[in-house]
């Protein structure tokens, strides 16, 4: 008389709600069980019935429910199988499945549960027998990328009820198993919800009237399951009351609360007494959804309390961990996937006034105009697609960090360039977890609000540390001002946290207004020193390190203090109006004049195929014995430009752990491969198949023209650049 259920799905395209082919259920054969199972089977679902036929007590067992269902299933051309195996058994009611059908699919656990005598049997049946089936199905649900879950509380869980204070327990604890498997199946496409229904039953016939037993049908319930379980349903972790044909949806609300300490007074019985209405007001109530909105109050009580006051002692790093959703252990070390950042002219030109560049001053057309004859992209364009790899996805999908993004404060920023970046291309990123590209070095130090407190050091060795100004007069001084809508202009260059946009999200921040972004304030300070200390050539810009001490808000007018030293331009960024510093510990280093950088490939210096040899040797230095035991040959590269070679490369994946060497190689080469830089560059991407290639004359071999075969796991699966 429980059910469950592992409902797994073939993705087939979109389909409508009413439709569920290729779909796989588990369910109770009574109840609200049958209903869903009937449902199911309706829309072509292929159904495995489990029953183990107790009685309401708990007691007895029999396959009859659950045949019973499996028939009338069969009887209107459904497909359906019966299983009698306890939810206990979770791994059971998965196999069926797949023994019967062959498949899983794309997968939804459904667990429904009926009233039991003993606290024992309850437990062990509602809360850890849901547990135990949706265990079964995680794996494939995560494989897939694809699944729904919907756990079945009731009134009783939620509201508590007389006598029932076991059920209760379970019930409720079935809403807080879902809540947290709605948090980590998300970045998995894997959805839970929760549903109380209310339907009449072999329980429910026992204390409610016939005609309300008549009314309360569970065949108003099934629909609201159908849909949460629907590909197209991206509801996820709420929490939702069914039945007689209604369905409303329930949240938390948490009163504005009252502060009970001051100064060095200790909170006291007689506080609470006194301040009790304002304790218990909901004027005005809050409605918090996650657990970092939940310690909000707290971390805001924190920082309103007098700094001398009696503060309590601070958590153990255990508890602060687990408080914060911060788990460092798990955190440190992770590899995330190799990102890309496709960009052209537009993003260069966007990205330039969003960081205050206007046709105002002739000098930065080279910036905004892509026909400009020196048209060039700003350096600092350079923290885009590093950004863009941590924020799509990127930090949020690192094992044990559960961040809140409104408590999320860029620390500071590091950024070197190995050569001028181009005006168009696609970058590639890898974030270990700081961001790497071949073009440039970006290191981020990012703070979280009340995430702290669980131990390890508070610097690293890795970090470049920020350096002050010396002292004594700055040798240059440049304000400029942001406009009112400099943030709104500078998020379209890929930061979209609502923290620099929404009000109200910038008011969970503690900030009045949305603020500007730090990177925007760095982007004004750079351009400052570029014009003023290397006459807007970008090739000349080496590195930038800053400090954001404190935030800008838009419409505020930066003014950036500068003094050079060598090769070096300290920078200190004020807010004007304030006297504020939001720049501290600042830097630019600068090439000198007659040691500038080649002009980026897309302007006709440096070879674009020099960025996938260095990317390859890399590579061979991290895979270069596996790459031996593939390829196990030498290759001899000479790239050539206007019709002259340009450079040569040789590539030994047959000696000792492989290696990459610019220039002849002094052995024998197996196969030489001659072609010209920008048609390498097409191979490299795509856009040209290398046999084309070949019999169009763009690429000649000499040697072991087989070998050529093995282009594909050099270039395509290691020359991501």
């Amino acid at each position: 008389m429980w059910s469950s259920g592992a409902i797994a799905l073939e993705k087939v395209g979109h389909r409508a709600p009413a439709e569920s082919s290729n779909l796989t259920v588990v369910f109770v054969s009574t109840g609200l069980g049958r209903e869903y199972a009937l449902a199911f089977a309706e829309r072509g679902a292929s159904v495995v019935v489990n029953d183990l036929g107790g009685n309401a007590k708990g007691g007895g067992k029999s396959s009859a429910a659950a045949d019973k269902v499996v028939e009338e299933i069969r009887a209107k051309g459904g497909k359906a199988v019966a299983n009698y195996d306890s939810v206990e058994d979770g791994e059971k009611l998965i196999q069926s499945a797949l023994k019967e059908f062959g498949r899983i699919g794309e997968c939804c656990v459904i667990y429904n549960g009926f009233l039991f005598v003993f606290q024992d049997l309850i437990h062990r049946i509602h809360l850890r027998g849901s547990f135990l089936v949706t265990r079964a199905a995680w794996d494939h649900m995560k494989k897939q990328k694809f699944g729904r879950i919907i756990m079945t509380t009731s009134a009783a869980g939620i509201y508590g009820n007389f006598g029932q204070s076991n059920y209760s327990a379970a019930k409720l604890g079935l809403l807080g198993l879902a809540n947290t498997l709605a948090i980590e199946g998300s970045k998995h496409n894997i959805y839970c919800n929760t549903i109380a229904p209310v339907a009449g039953s072999r329980l429910t016939e026992t204390v409610m009237p016939p005609d309300l037993v008549a009314s309360l049908k569970p065949e108003y319930v099934a629909p609201l399951v159908l849909w949460l379980c629907h590909e197209q349903c991206q509801e996820n972790g709420g929490l939702f009351e069914v039945g007689a044909g209604w369905v409303g949806k329930l949240r938390w609300e948490r009163s504005q609360g009252q502060i009970m300490r001051q100064k060095s007074r200790p909170m006291t019985p007689e506080a609470v007494r006194d301040q009790w209405d304002k304790i218990c007001d909901f004027t005005d109530a809050t409605k918090p959804t996650t657990i970092q909105e939940s310690l909000q109050a707290s971390v805001s009580v924190l920082s309103r309390v007098d700094a001398g006051g009696q503060v309590e002692a601070p958590p153990s790093a255990a508890a602060a961990a687990a408080a914060s959703g911060i788990n460092p252990a798990l955190a440190v070390g992770q590899k995330l996937p190799v990102s890309t950042f496709n960009f052209n002219h537009t993003q260069c030109i966007l990205y330039a006034l969003g960081v205050g560049m206007s046709t105002k001053d002739p000098d930065h057309l080279r910036f905004l105009y892509e026909g400009h004859p020196d048209f060039s992209c700003l350096p600092t364009f350079g923290v885009i697609p590093s950004q863009a790899a941590m924020m799509d996805g990127g930090l949020a999908s690192i094992p044990g960090l559960n961040i809140d993004f409104t408590q999320v404060l860029h620390g500071e920023q590091y950024l070197e360039f190995y050569r001028p970046l181009p005006t168009s291309g696609i970058f590639w990123a890898r974030l270990l977890p700081k961001a790497l590209i071949l073009i440039c070095y970006n290191q981020f130090s990012v703070f979280v609000v009340g995430a702290g407190r669980f131990g390890g050091t508070r610097t690293s060795a890795k970090a470049k540390a920020p350096l002050p100004p010396p002292k004594r007069a700055p040798d240059a001084v440049v304000t400029d001002c942001t406009t009112r809508d400099q943030a709104a202009l500078y998020r379209l260059s890929g930061d979209w946290n609502p923290l620099h946009i929404d009000p109200g999200f910038a008011a969970m921040g503690g900030f009045k207004a949305p603020i500007l972004h730090g990177l925007c304030s760095f982007g004004f300070a750079a351009r400052h020193v570029l014009k003023q200390f290397a006459n807007n050539d970008p090739s000349r810009f080496k590195a930038i390190k800053v400090r954001f001490a404190k935030p800008v808000m838009p419409g505020q007018s930066l003014q950036t203090a500068m003094w050079k030293e060598g090769s070096r331009i300290h920078i200190e960024c004020k807010v004007k109006e304030t006297s504020d510093v939001v720049l501290s510990g600042a830097y630019v280093d600068l090439h000198q004049a007659a040691e500038a950088s080649p002009e980026p490939p897309s302007q006709g210096g440096r070879l674009q195929s020099d960025l996938v040899f260095t990317e390859i040797g890399r590579r061979i230095s991290e895979v270069g014995p596996e790459l031996v035991k593939k390829v196990n040959a030498v290759f001899g590269w000479e790239i050539t430009k206007e019709g002259k070679t340009a450079a040569q490369w040789t590539i030994d994946l047959k000696n000792g752990a492989g290696s990459l060497q610019k220039g002849p190689y002094g052995g024998k080469v197996d196969v030489t491969f001659t072609v010209a830089d920008e048609d390498f560059m097409e191979v490299v991407q795509g856009k040209l198949n290398p046999q084309k290639a070949f019999f169009s004359g763009k690429l000649k071999v000499r040697g072991n023209i087989m070998l050529s075969q093995k282009l594909e796991v050099i270039l395509k699966d290691y020359a991501k650049l």
